[in-house]
């Protein structure tokens, strides 16, 4: 009891925004979000040049995987990890530092045309690397189950450093390393969306008194599931244009499809905050099987299909856990108000809108900077109305 006291003394001395790995993470990565979108539409519409080395797509590309999403995976593994393995959490000076590295990183990035792209792959790649070694050190000393995502997070180091050593010239294939970082999120969001959606799903319905056709925990089906997926997202990732990983990526998302029918979605339709989160799963089927049509169909734009997948299911899905974690890691009712149905129709509407931009009979320069603003005003939206929760102390009094 001592024990516990001394570490509820300790992290009550520090400034809240240090008491946990979500607080700075999902901060700065929504921060970054709309830095990230804003100068990329500024500068696709030629109003600004970019002071990167990276060529302005490539740059708002690697930003968002690897700054904005490896900002979210931070916060993500630094909160979720004391929850599986029981051990103290990672904050104050070590948080700092790590959070830290991560804002140098972007730093770095952004204005690698001055500060040189050595300084760019060491810091970014350095942070990746950190969160790996990090998560890995906490997750192995306590013997837990969950070494699949620390291996991840150390792909994705890896997936950064091939994004890096093709703008270094190196003797990589062509776009291989944004789309491992591509691969590596899309099976973190079919892996945890597998444990989390039917669960929490599962949980609302039963205290509305619903007894019958609750989702069930993950089986036989969704293991399949997810071996295709990441069977087809390796040859997308190795051999992204031949039939075969076409065909993959199909019956991928078709299977994905049959496994989101199965949770049930429908029937939560009066919780946003439950909702929110089979809408999210929803671009994950859409985005393969879209992706894999493109092989066969001429007039389905693969870059529908990737804004599908990234805009769509890793942004909607980040968002939907970034708020329920936010809630339920500062103490307070998982419901959703104002704000968070704002953030949620908001982040559906821009995402729709940018996967449907090259299809649409209108300027796509236009239609891009429509979707970039309305996607902007989610993350907007989500720092007014979460800033104050992630920087701010617990109404309930504890750390």
């Amino acid at each position: 009891m001592k024990a516990e006291d001394e570490r509820h003394r300790r992290l009550m001395a520090l400034p809240p925004l240090l008491r946990g790995g979500f607080r700075p993470f999902f901060f700065g990565g929504a921060m970054w979000a709309v830095v990230v979108v804003a100068l990329w539409v500024l500068a696709l519409a030629g109003r600004i040049e970019l002071p990167t080395t990276f060529d302005p797509l490539a740059w708002h590309r690697h930003e968002m995987l690897f700054g904005y999403l490896g900002a979210v995976i931070a916060g993500f593994l630094m909160t979720a990890i004391p929850n599986w393995t029981g051990r103290l959490p990672i904050a104050g000076a070590r948080l700092a530092g790590l959070a830290g590295l991560w804002l140098a990183a972007r730093l770095a990035v952004l204005f690698s045309l001055f500060t040189g792209p050595i300084l760019a792959l060491i810091l970014d790649v350095g942070f990746l690397g950190t969160l790996a070694f990090v998560a890995a050190r906490e997750v192995i000393a306590a013997k837990n189950r969950n070494v699949p995502v620390v291996i991840a997070a150390a792909l994705l180091a890896l997936a950064s450093a091939l994004d890096h050593a093709e703008l270094l010239g190196l003797a990589v294939p062509a776009g291989v390393g944004w789309r491992l970082g591509f691969g590596i999120v899309l099976l973190m969001v079919s892996l945890i969306g597998g444990r989390i959606i039917p669960s929490f799903t599962r949980n609302w319905l039963s205290k509305q008194g619903h007894q019958k056709g609750l989702p069930t925990q993950p089986g036989r089906f969704d293991i399949a599931t997810l071996i295709l997926t990441g069977v087809s997202l390796a040859a997308w990732i190795l051999f992204p244009d031949t039939p075969v990983t076409g065909a993959l990526l199909a019956a991928a998302g078709l299977l994905q499809a049959v496994r989101l029918a199965r949770w049930s979605g429908q029937r939560t339709w009066r919780e946003p905050i439950v909702l929110i989160l089979h809408i999210s799963y929803a671009w994950l089927p859409l985005g393969l099987l879209l992706l894999g049509a493109s092989s066969f169909i001429w007039c389905i734009p693969a870059s529908s299909a990737i804004h599908a997948l990234s805009a769509g299911a890793m942004a909607s899905m980040t968002l939907a856990v970034m708020t329920r974690a936010t809630l339920g890691h500062t103490g307070r009712h998982l419901r959703a108000d104002g704000w968070t149905k704002a953030i949620y129709a908001l982040v559906t509407a821009g995402a729709a809108l940018r996967f449907a931009a090259p299809m649409l009979p209108v300027d796509y320069t236009l239609t891009i900077a429509a979707a970039g603003t309305v996607w902007c005003a989610a993350f907007v939206a989500f720092l007014i109305g979460y800033g104050p929760k992630l920087t701010g102390p617990r109404p309930d009094g504890r750390p």
